[in-house]
């Protein structure tokens, strides 16, 4: 029944337009403004695929029909008052009458194919047509309509009457509220409103959103933006124009909240800092950070507010990250074969418990297996003869502790730190580790849980773990959380296959297979596995390549060097070809080249990879992950760096099997590694990852040496890289609409 309604609302729609179309005769000297009209109703009617007579964009078909009406009958409506009303009195008034019509109608039609505008809208959107309409016919100014509207409506119609006595006030007006909506572009569009009287209220706001890139516009002192930062008298945007006047002014950068509110002065940063990076007191420096970023993280956490200058490429945790890395994570790691311990830490002397906290979870991607527990017991001592983890953890303001507990995990330090606490505290810091997880606006904390219980041995801490995980869930459940009740169910899901084998994730969280892999899924049309090696220049990649050559037995591999790379092809079996390039000098960039070089040559040669490599330090995983192929099946990988590496490893391989280690990659382990894996691929059986581990674990427990064992036991197959396994079923339930 409500279909017929609609049905006989639309004919009556229709009989009415025939009727008021067929009582006016058209001049032929307009007929061609009116056919333009029409042409623009016909292209507006095709927007949704079908020219129907009934314009869609919704599935409510309700709308659809006001929509409709709205852009044909009254559309036509217009054009019949122009041809009808007494006070439009010469042709070409009318003409130009006609051609505002056909202005709105294209640019609602362009608005609407480039997503600028809701279609649906368009009934309110032509009422509005009309008041501007009118209002320039009478001579009046739109300006008032305009401001009434969106800036979405307001700009389709202002376009429609740029010679309106309220055509450049409309204009103004609309830029604000474009500023409004995205204060990130105030800077890169203000220059031709300069010199409007707005024009400083919005730099002010530009500097709210985003003090970093009013600093950098600061800088060009000769530009419009650069002048008109300038002259601008609000205390935080003087502060930062004063920055941008100073030698090493990024160093100051960080303090900005401190510094307006009177809490630091740029003369007191200034004795720290010196002349320069050369001159400058980087302990004392490095100090000021982390009790700045405790701070900042108790406003942030605490008091809800967000300091000015804590986020951004050059805010104070990126400008911490940096100082711990090169200050201290770097010397350590250099000092790797140092044994003396007094020598090779030396760095870290100057520094508290806190300080050294700050450097453990900021250098996470860079940090060494050997120097993290270095580092870790010093922690400890600096923390006194009675250290409690729970009070460290408290002076910190719970800063990056989710961090911090993932690291202690993947390197076997949990159990100790934990129990530097009462068994209550333990259990509470614990609970508070899996907590408010869909929070965040990424998953690194939700990847942080999942690595970590990968990594944990206790089977009491586990029961405790997954207890506090299901809680979680049923909580967002009777929430109706969807997004938490999605995280938490993928990790009681993940966290129960790990310790119960007989659970098959494939099918329980619907990803493709993490347990095995085929030939036919490697190979490409012309049945090759192709397989890129990345190389670095430094000692150890020099030192471990002739051993990666050498583990090619000539009998069953072809081996072919180029000027900055090798080729190693398979000569039995399934077509097998390994590119790497050669670990050139890195102090020349020649490594750098090199992998260049060789990615122009796969791509020109239609040579994708399904196989990646990466032969490196830490260090390097960043720029293999910039080069390495899309869609690679296989990643191996020395330590995977964190969740920003991974998260962007599975962004660019969404299905990819990845071996990682949760220590620097030894090139004794890997390969092994890497010759099972191209020897599997080449005999063309299905690749069974849990046979693959049983058969290098019996090959690794064997071996004298205490310290391979122990290594081995860090590296992680495909199916227990749990933090991996998350991303990835996280990712196919948001392409399903969870």
């Amino acid at each position: 029944m409500k279909q017929f309604f609609l049905c006989i609302f639309t004919v009556l729609i229709w009989a009415d337009l025939f009727a008021s179309q067929d009582s006016v005769v058209i001049p032929l000297s307009r007929q061609l403004f009116h056919d333009r009209i029409d042409n623009e109703q016909s292209l507006t009617d095709k927007e949704d695929g079908k020219k129907d007579g009934m314009i869609r964009v919704s599935d409510n078909e309700a709308v659809n029909i006001q929509v409709t009406d709205a852009l044909t009958r009254r559309i036509n409506e217009f054009q019949y008052l122009v041809e009808t009303n007494d006070s439009l009195l010469s042709s070409n008034e009318k003409i130009r009458q006609l051609n505002f019509i056909e202005s709105f109608l294209r640019n609602f039609r362009m608005a609407w194919r480039q997503t600028k505008i809701e279609p649906s809208l368009a009934p309110l959107l032509v009422d509005n047509f009309y008041k501007t309409w009118v209002a320039n016919k009478d001579g009046n100014s739109i300006l008032p309509f305009i401001a009434a509207m969106s800036y979405e409506a307001g700009t389709i119609l202002t376009e429609v009457f740029p010679k309106n006595i309220g055509y450049t006030g409309s204009k103004n007006l609309l830029f604000i509220k474009f500023c409004h909506l995205h204060p990130e572009k105030i800077l890169s569009l203000i220059s031709p409103y300069v010199n409007e009287p707005f024009a400083d209220s919005l730099v002010v706001v530009a500097c709210k959103n985003d003090p970093e890139q009013l600093y950098n516009y600061a800088n060009s002192t000769k530009s419009l933006e650069g002048k008109l930062i300038q002259r601008n008298t609000n205390p935080m945007v003087k502060t930062i124009v004063k920055l941008s006047k100073l030698d090493n002014a990024l160093l100051y950068y960080p303090f900005l909240d401190h510094l307006l509110t009177n809490k630091l002065s740029i003369e007191g940063i200034k004795n720290i800092i010196g002349d320069g990076e050369l001159k400058m007191d980087s302990i004392g420096y490095f100090k000021l950070l982390v009790k700045t970023e405790k701070e900042y993280y108790y406003r942030l956490g605490v008091l809800k507010d967000t300091p000015i200058a804590m986020f951004g490429e050059n805010g104070l945790r990126k400008m911490l990250q940096r100082k711990a890395i090169k200050h201290f994570v770097t010397p350590i790691n250099n000092l790797h074969e140092q044994n003396n311990l007094s020598i090779r830490m030396r760095a870290l002397d100057p520094l508290s418990a806190e300080e050294l906290y700050y450097v453990i979870v900021m250098g996470e991607n860079d940090i060494y297996t050997s120097s993290y527990k270095h580092s870790f017991a010093r922690l400890l001592q600096r923390m006194g003869s009675k250290p409690r983890g729970d009070s460290l953890l408290l002076s910190v303001n719970m800063d990056y502790f989710k961090k911090f507990i993932k690291m202690a995990a993947n390197f076997n330090q949990l159990d100790t730190f934990l129990k530097t606490m009462p068994a209550n505290n333990g259990t509470t810091l614990m609970k508070a580790f899996v907590a408010n997880l869909d929070d965040a606006n990424n998953l690194e904390d939700a990847v942080d849980v999942a690595d970590s219980y990968s990594s944990i041995s206790d089977t009491i801490l586990l029961q405790n773990i997954l207890k506090n995980v299901s809680s979680n869930e049923q909580k967002r459940i009777n929430q109706n959380n969807i997004k938490g009740k999605t995280i938490y169910g993928l990790l009681k899901t993940i966290f129960l296959s790990a310790a119960n084998n007989a659970i098959d994730l494939t099918s329980q969280i619907g990803i493709p297979s993490i347990y095995s892999i085929d030939y036919k899924y490697l190979a490409d049309d012309s049945g090759r596995v192709i397989e890129q090696v990345f190389f670095y220049g430094d000692e150890d990649g020099k030192l471990y390549f002739p051993q990666f050559i050498s583990s090619f037995s000539p009998k069953q591999w072809k081996i072919s060097y180029q000027k900055e790379w090798v080729e190693i092809k398979s000569l039995v079996g399934k077509k097998v070809w390994i590119y790497a390039n050669l670990p050139l000098d890195n102090d020349q960039n020649l490594d750098d080249t090199a992998q260049i070089h060789l990615a122009k040559y796969l791509a020109k040669n239609d040579l994708q990879p399904a196989v990646v490599v990466h032969r490196g330090h830490s260090y390097w995983l960043p720029r293999t992950i910039d080069r390495m192929a899309g869609g690679a099946k296989i990643i191996v990988l020395g330590s995977c760096g964190g969740y920003q590496n991974l998260h962007e490893i599975i962004s660019n391989c969404p299905d990819a099997h990845i071996i990682s280690t949760k220590e620097i990659g030894k090139g004794d382990i890997n390969r092994p590694i890497l010759t099972y894996l191209n020897q599997a691929i080449a005999s063309g059986k299905l690749l069974v990852w849990k046979d693959m581990w049983a058969s290098l674990s019996k090959l690794f427990y064997s071996d004298p040496n205490k310290a391979m064992r122990e290594s081995w036991d860090d590296y992680i197959p495909p199916y227990k890289n749990l933090g991996a396994i998350f991303i990835k079923a996280y990712n196919k339930k948001m392409e399903a609409g969870l």
